[in-house]
């Protein structure tokens, strides 16, 4: 079986601090060198003083799966980078936060090498990629009615699943939001950290209906060496659980907005994901300027 994954590129790649990123085979199926981004034009761009976006990363690595084995993670630079293009496009700017302000963790094997727009965002954002705010810090300091914020955004990844749905900073700032009445915005794996505003009153987004990464898919990947072994939870399972109703069934383009929480299924919705919310923030925030 070891040298069958070996001729057909199945085997997961080995990484210098012990865990795997996918193989060859999974990075050229489950990747892109390009990606889909529209260019991200808007008849008129924001101007108001609601014009920032708190963007939650992952400061995590490696994901333990359930055999054991290491998963390389971090947030996927297309799902964190298109919808920044957008948001910055319509006018917003974005505030990067980490748990403690440990610099963003990024999955770069799913880096597109020959996109030029993405080249570039992550030369001028390596600086605050490298070195983030603290949401801890946010939570103690930022956290009033009156704050310049449109939205928050958790990009996604496997990464999100680390350390971000069990976070109490995270879980304040996502009834925050919701009391102050402007935007979420969570892609492919990003919903994950939505468990983070589970209380004693309930879960924040029961009944709330989303797109988001299958776990059909997740337990798929294992088989061509994407993942190195079964998930350690699986994020539709838990939602599911707290009352979320999940509407996409495949790891496509699709995208939602249920109140003010806007979601999107997949890599391959990164672009129409960035679309949707700079246009639902460009409406909301101009109608309340």
């Amino acid at each position: 079986m070891g040298l069958l994954r070996k001729i057909l590129r199945t085997q997961p790649t080995p990484t210098a601090d012990g865990a795997f990123s996918p193989s060859a085979l999974a990075i050229k199926l489950g990747t892109s060198s390009t990606t889909d981004y529209d260019g991200g034009a808007y008849p008129s761009r924001y101007t108001g003083s609601k014009n920032r976006v708190l963007m939650i990363c992952t400061e995590q690595r490696n994901m333990t799966m359930a055999n054991g084995k290491k998963f390389s993670t971090g947030n996927h630079p297309v799902e964190m980078g298109l919808p920044m293009l957008h948001l910055m496009n319509a006018g917003f700017e974005i505030d990067i936060v980490t748990p403690t302000g440990a610099p963003v963790a990024i999955e770069m094997w799913a880096m597109p090498a020959d996109d030029a727009d993405i080249q570039k965002l992550y030369r001028d954002y390596e600086s605050a990629f490298q070195n983030p705010g603290s949401l801890a810090d946010f939570v103690s300091k930022s956290m009033t009615d009156d704050a310049p914020y449109a939205a928050i955004f958790i990009p996604g990844g496997h990464g999100a699943m680390l350390g971000l749905p069990d976070s109490a900073d995270l879980g304040k700032v996502l009834h925050w939001a919701h009391n102050t009445n402007f935007h979420t915005l969570a892609l492919c794996h990003g919903p994950a950290a939505l468990l983070a505003a589970k209380s004693d009153a309930g879960f924040l987004y029961a009944g709330y209906k989303i797109t988001v990464f299958p776990d059909s898919v997740d337990k798929q990947t294992p088989m061509i060496g994407y993942l190195p072994g079964p998930m350690p939870w699986w994020v539709c399972e838990k939602l599911r659980a707290q009352g979320v109703e999940i509407i996409n069934k495949k790891a496509d383009n699709s995208v939602h907005v249920d109140r003010r929480l806007v979601t999107g299924a997949s890599p391959q919705a990164a672009n129409n994901f960035g679309r949707l919310a700079a246009e639902t923030l460009l409406k909301r925030t101009e109608a309340n300027s």
